[in-house]
């Protein structure tokens, strides 16, 4: 399952409890239960920024 579609689905059951009838100040905020680290390498460069080589080893993924 891709992340775009976790997100969407997790939306999904948002809406779903506040067509139910919740209000809005019912419904908690939540947070992913997962987050990622993904670094471009290639805009960063575009930039002229600098990334560490100990953010890039804690990233999930980079784009060279």
């Amino acid at each position: 399952m891709s992340r775009l579609s976790v997100v969407f689905r997790h939306c999904a059951h948002q809406v779903a409890k506040l067509l139910r009838g919740a209000k809005v100040v019912d419904v908690p905020v939540e947070q992913p239960p997962q987050f990622e680290l993904i670094i471009n390498l290639r805009t960063a460069k575009a930039l002229g920024v600098e990334i560490s080589p100990g953010l890039i080893s804690c990233a999930n993924n980079t784009i060279e």
